[in-house]
Parts: structure tokens; C-alpha cells; sequence
């Protein structure tokens, strides 16, 4: 795990983003641990989640013209991202979607920076599961002009959940879009790290909830997101 990965996990952990015990998901299923992104709601909290979305596009080396966040979820994320690469010197617009195209004034679909010809767009997202939403926000960025490219997307946490096949979501996303999606964090290693190691004096990740999340992504997980 590097630095801004390590110092974001100590984030999500700060505000209960990521936690640890038994939740009943919205499809029903059990799971050992919950993400909740909407934890981040303080100034300082997204700030600091905008300053390690964009390092970890520098780590990667991407580069882009235009930050896209779908609605609700992604605007502040967008928002945060861009204002973190503008003060390390890469003053980049962004943008976020409506839910309903406006019928009056300037109208459209887009707030903020229209995706124009010749972008280099990265959508930023909170976590991955279904896909779904990276999936729609791809084709919606690519539907607004030609020779759009697709930089990357990047998101907070994979949960490294099994796609449609026995692939796992990331893996069926960027061979379908053609396109890099990058994690800040997965939740193998984010198990692997916190074994047995005290976060503010408590052990967060102890051998037994250890092997709930390996037993859990043995389950649920796809074949390269569940190894032991």
C-alpha cells in the first residue's frame, strides 16, 4: 500500500467510512464490513478525499482535461478532485450530470464544463459493486461529443465483488469500456493492512473478521479479486 493510500485508508477509517462487523446489504446479502462513502461530509473531510483522488491520478500518470462525477454521489467528489489538481498546478474543469435535462435557459444535461471533442475525462466515483453507474456515466460523457477519451476512472473502494461472470466488476468494466479503473483502495488489502494492527487503540481487523471477508470474497468475490 503507498503513502496516499495509506493516509486514505487512515481517513475512511476516521470517519467510519469503511466499518467492520455484520451488515445487512441492500440486496439482502450479509457482509462483514460496510462502505459508506456519505460519511465524508465535513469541508476538511472531502478536501482531504479530493487530495487523494488526485494523487493517485499523479501516481498513475494520468492526465485530463475535464473531472466527471455522476449525480448525487459523484458531484462533490468531482468537485474536490479538481480543486486538489488546481492547486498542484493542473487547473482542469469540472462536471457533473442532471437528473433531469433542463428545457430552459442554457439547458442540457451537464452542469458545470460541457464535455467537448478532443476531452480527456476522468470519472470519479465512490465505490464499485454492479458497475452500473460507471457504466452509464461512460456511455453519457462519450455521448456528448466525438473523440471524447476516457482517461480513467477512479473510485475510493473496490469490494472486488464477482461481475457478471466469474470475473470480478473492475475486471469486466475495463475490458468492456476499454478504459483503466483505478481504486484507491481494495478491500482484500485494506483487510490485509489492518490485521491484527490497533487504529486509535483498538484492533479493527482481528484474525476471525479476517477470515469473514476472505470467506466473503470466496463467496461473493470474482476470480481475480478473491485470492487467498
Amino acid at each position: 500500500m503507498h503513502a496516499h493510500q495509506a493516509a486514505f485508508l487512515d481517513l475512511l477509517l476516521r470517519f467510519e467510512v469503511i466499518r467492520f462487523g455484520e451488515f445487512t446489504l441492500k440486496s439482502g446479502r450479509r457482509s462483514p464490513y460496510f462502505v459508506n462513502a456519505g460519511q465524508l461530509r465535513t469541508g476538511a473531510a472531502i478536501d482531504a478525499l479530493g487530495q487523494a483522488y488526485a494523487a493517485h491520478l499523479a501516481h498513475h500518470h494520468v492526465a485530463c482535461d475535464l473531472v466527471f462525477g455522476p449525480s448525487y454521489k459523484g458531484v462533490p467528489l468531482a468537485v474536490a478532485t479538481a480543486s486538489a489538481l488546481a492547486r498542484s498546478g493542473r487547473d482542469v474543469g469540472y462536471s457533473f450530470d442532471r437528473k433531469e435535462a433542463k428545457d430552459h435557459g442554457e439547458g442540457g444535461v451537464f452542469v458545470g464544463t460541457q464535455p467537448a471533442a478532443g476531452m480527456r475525462v476522468v470519472i470519479v466515483d465512490d465505490v464499485i459493486t454492479s458497475g452500473q453507474s460507471i457504466r452509464e456515466a461512460v456511455a453519457l460523457v462519450r455521448g456528448a461529443a466525438s473523440d471524447i477519451s476516457i482517461a480513467g476512472v477512479v473510485v475510493a473502494v473496490d469490494r472486488q465483488e464477482r461481475g457478471r461472470t466469474q470475473a470480478s466488476t473492475r475486471a469486466e468494466l475495463q475490458d468492456q469500456l476499454g478504459v483503466p479503473v483505478l481504486p484507491l483502495l481494495e478491500i482484500r488489502a485494506v483487510a490485509d493492512h489492518l490485521l491484527g494492527r490497533e487504529v486509535r487503540g483498538h484492533v479493527l481487523v482481528d484474525a476471525t473478521r479476517h477470515a469473514a471477508i476472505l470467506a466473503h470474497l470466496a463467496e461473493h468475490g470474482g476470480t481475480d479479486g478473491a485470492r487467498t
